[in-house]
This record gives C-alpha cells, structure tokens and sequence, in this order.
C-alpha cells in the first residue's frame, strides 16, 4: 500500500482509535529495534505468514533511513532450494535474547507450540510484540500488544489493514534529516531576520 492509499486509509478512520493505536504500537516497535540496530524478527502463525508486513517494513527501512526495521522472517515451513530470506525456520527464536525483538503476527491461535518459543524467548530477554486477533496467551507474553478481534469492530477494521497503518508509521516518525534542506530553512531564517529588522538608526 503506497503513502496516498494510507493517507486515504487514515481520511477514512479518522475518529476511530486505529490511527492513533498503529501510531502508539509502531512506536513501540522503533524504541525496541533502533537502539538494538535491529535484530527484528517478524513471525506468524503456522497458517499465516506475514509476508507482505515484512516487504513494507524492508520498504519502510529503506526509505526512512532506520535499516533496524527490517525484519527477519521466521517461517514455520522452509522448502529445501528457498533463497536464504526465505530460508530462517523457528530454530531462530532459540536464538532470541536480550537486544532482539520478536514480532508476532497472529490472526488467529498462535498454537501451544509457538506460545512455548514466544515464551522462551522473552525469558531469554527479548522484546515480544504481537499483532494479533485477541488471543489472551499471546497478549499475556507480549509487552505491547495492537488486537483486532474479528468479531468486535464495527468499522470493518481487519489485522491485514491495521499491518499497513503500523508499518507506514513505523518509518514516517523517523524521517532523514536533510541538511541541504536545514542549511536552506536557516538561510531563509536569516533573510526573513534582515527583511524585518528596524531599520538603522542615524543618530
């Protein structure tokens, strides 16, 4: 989804929490992978995968100048001949300790299986995050948690919708600062000075 189909998106929910949670939840996820540099790894459920969530993070990543919000996707399924992106199985998260953050994605039950790796993880150290349908085992690991149960909104909200709102605003607050654009604006300042200054005195 490009910039002008999430500002229409946001047009759209403006009055309702969503905007405004994406935000606060893709907060959370910049605070715990940028001083890290990186280390995010980004894991569905054994029948979702969070394909296009990890392609607009690695969009995002790139555009914003912040590399740590590409992830690493975890897949519960690896095919022998994958490309090593796509090659990370869930022997990945035994390696996940303090400093890595772990990013679920789970619309539906996570399974005990993936609790019981979600759970060590964080006792290893890890950061949990998880974007989920309101499973209360998988929020009760997680320390911020964005739900989308899909029996509760009335706006026809969907997690796959909620994904695209958190990964835009994960990469918009962490804009690159321009210095040809700072070295105009203070030239523009100065000359905005001069033009307004009181004109000088002849005594």
């Amino acid at each position: 989804m490009d910039a002008v189909r999430v500002a229409l998106l946001r047009e759209v929910l403006a009055g309702t929490q969503w905007p405004g949670d994406a935000r606060r939840f893709a907060g959370s996820l910049r605070r715990s992978v940028v001083p890290a540099g990186g280390h995010l790894l980004l894991v569905g459920t054994e029948g979702y995968e969070p394909w296009h969530l990890a392609a607009h993070l690695v969009d995002e990543a790139a555009w914003s100048g912040q590399p740590e919000l590409a992830p690493t996707l975890v897949r519960h399924h690896v095919r022998p001949g994958e490309p090593p992106h796509l090659s990370v199985g869930l022997g990945r998260l035994a390696a996940a300790r303090r400093g890595h953050t772990l990013l679920v994605v789970a619309p539906g039950s996570p399974g005990e299986g993936l609790l019981e790796r979600v759970h060590d993880a964080r006792r290893a150290g890890a950061t949990v995050l998880s974007l989920d349908g309101g499973d209360p085992d998988l929020g009760a690991l997680a320390h911020d948690e964005l739900s989308v149960p899909a029996s509760a909104p009335d706006d026809g909200m969907d997690l796959d919708t909620v994904q695209h709102l958190v990964s835009a605003a994960a990469g918009e607050n962490t804009l690159p600062v321009r210095r040809g654009a700072r070295r105009f604006r203070d030239r523009l300042a100065r000359l905005a000075d001069h033009l307004t200054a009181p004109p000088p005195s002849r005594w």
